[in-house]
């Protein structure tokens, strides 16, 4: 009976984990123009994500761009984008693995050698796409860190952290916590 808690909380953290790194992947909000002076008056919010950058302008008008061209992009910005479509695709393959393992456990309980199979692949493969997720998004976050320190980038072009980011720390983390569930059996 345990071990079937722990499956589904696992196929719950995996769900979780895989709309979470949807949502990472398309959302607008990875860096946010960062206010910094003494001036509250704030006209302009700049957004910057992995496809596009927004402006919004005093709340009301919202103005987005995709980038112009691909290999016009700074290549940490190709390949965080790469590693975001990568980890899509795994997440959800994880979870299918995960759902045939969950329901080929409940079905046979005579052959525990393909139930292990099913399971520890699943396991596995969230366990890798938490990393997949974890290597771009911390990347980002250490870098507008760093430029946001650094006495030689101008204030206008600091950025701070978007709810992207954190949305993609939880994702990798129940990502990863399923993946260790799932490697448990």
């Amino acid at each position: 009976m345990a071990c079937c808690v722990l499956q589904i909380t696992g196929l719950i953290f995996g769900g979780v984990g895989m709309v979470g790194t949807l949502a990472t992947t398309i959302m607008k909000k990875k860096r946010v123009s960062a206010h910094i002076d003494s001036n509250i008056v704030v006209f302009e919010t700049i957004w910057e994500g992995l496809w596009m950058d927004c402006v919004s302008h005093l709340g009301i008008r919202l103005q987005c761009k995709f980038y112009d061209s691909v290999l016009a992009l700074p290549q940490p910005l190709e390949a965080f984008r790469a590693l975001m479509c990568i980890a899509k695709k795994k997440t959800i393959i994880s979870f299918l693995m995960a759902i045939v393992g969950v329901k080929y456990t409940h079905r046979t309980k005579e052959d525990s050698r393909g139930i292990s199979v099913f399971i520890l692949a699943a396991g596995v493969a969230f366990l890798l796409t938490g990393i997949l997720v974890l290597i771009p998004v911390s990347w980002t976050a250490g870098s507008i860190i760093h430029d946001f320190y650094d006495p030689k980038v101008p204030t206008p072009l600091k950025r701070e952290l978007g709810a992207a980011l954190y949305v993609g720390w939880v994702s990798a983390a129940l990502l990863i916590a399923a993946g260790a569930m799932y490697c448990s059996f």
